[in-house]
Parts: C-alpha cells; structure tokens; sequence
C-alpha cells in the first residue's frame, strides 16, 4: 500500500495531549486510509460506502460496549 505521498488528516478536535487517540485520514487512488495516531503503521484502507457506515454505526453507539 502506497503511504509514502499521502496527506494525512485529523479532526481538528484531537489534541496533542498525553493519551489522546486520534484517527488519521488520507485519500488514496481507490479509497481511504484510515490509521490511528498512536500506531501509524497499522493502516487499513477503505472505501467511502464502507467508511461512511463506519461513521455512522459509531455515531449511533454501535461500538460502545466492545473492547
């Protein structure tokens, strides 16, 4: 997976702060990166259907009692 010229973006709500986990956003050729700040190396890529229903599952809660 092609990382090198991406342009990784994150909510303008995260903070710098100790412990704050925030999730980065870049666009590539067929779909979406998506990474998390604490482990940039994972990556998962995406399409905007599927992320889209991300969003919208963890908007309504649907992943509040996992962990």
């Amino acid at each position: 997976m092609e990382t090198v010229n991406c342009q990784w973006r994150k909510s303008s709500f995260s903070t710098d702060a100790e412990g704050s986990n925030c999730l980065e956003l870049a666009a590539s050729g067929s779909g979406i990166l998506i990474r998390e700040s604490d482990d940039p190396s994972v990556i998962i890529k995406a399409g905007p259907t599927t992320l889209r229903s991300l969003i919208t599952a963890a908007k309504r809660g649907g992943f509040d009692q996992r962990a």
